[in-house]
């Protein structure tokens, strides 16, 4: 694999306080090894307090407010794990609405551990194989989505894997799909997402 194959692609990383840091700090030099530019997109402004496993960990610099980040202005996105981190993000409108963004223009998004939580949140997961970290299996059941237990997994540009030791296979599929830019498998899963909210909004 070319350490250059991401030249010129622009990867948003959405993340919070609670992120999970080496769900975070890993994949994120992957993407800039391969020549992607990163950049961290948050809720808050200065810097979010990292995870280590079972305490806190350092303060991880923001470069980008969430509410001045556009889905256009990237090529991608990741979102790191730790419970905290997307527990936070999924209560907020504007984060949900950023990740269903990058569905909706068919751009790769790679998720690890518990940040499919977000994924369940913005509506995406119906129809989809993926997996995450084993206590989410049935928010993602209940939200339509096939739940596997397995390393990695690609579908249509979704890339979701278990835990911190699937790592270096997350990097390699992520950028490997990153890589290949817009899949129409991921504009047909914000489709049936909205098909769904209309729906829901009716009742």
């Amino acid at each position: 694999m070319s350490k250059q194959n991401l030249k010129g692609k622009r990867v948003a990383i959405l993340a919070t306080d609670g992120v999970e840091e080496v769900e975070l700090n890993e994949p994120r030099r992957a993407l800039d090894a391969a020549g992607a530019e990163t950049t961290l997109v948050s809720p808050k402004t200065g810097t979010i307090k990292g995870w280590q496993h079972d305490q806190w960990g350092g303060q991880i610099r923001v470069d980008l407010a969430l509410d001045d980040a556009r889905e256009e202005d990237f090529d991608a996105l990741m979102l790191p794990g730790g419970v905290m981190n997307p527990d936070h993000l999924r209560v907020n409108g504007n984060a949900v609405e950023f990740v269903r963004s990058f569905f909706a223009a068919g751009k790769p998004v790679a998720a690890i551990c518990h940040a499919p939580w977000l994924l369940v949140e913005a509506g995406v997961v119906r129809g989809k194989t993926l997996t995450s970290w084993p206590s989410l299996k049935t928010d993602i059941q209940n939200a339509g989505g096939d739940w596997v237990n397995r390393e990695v997994v690609n579908d249509e540009g979704l890339v979701t894997s278990r835990r911190p030791d699937d790592i270096p296979e997350f990097n390699a599929k992520m950028i490997e799909e990153f890589g290949e830019g817009i899949h129409q498998g991921q504009r047909d899963t914000a489709r049936v997402a909205r098909g769904i909210s209309r729906e829901s909004e009716a009742r």
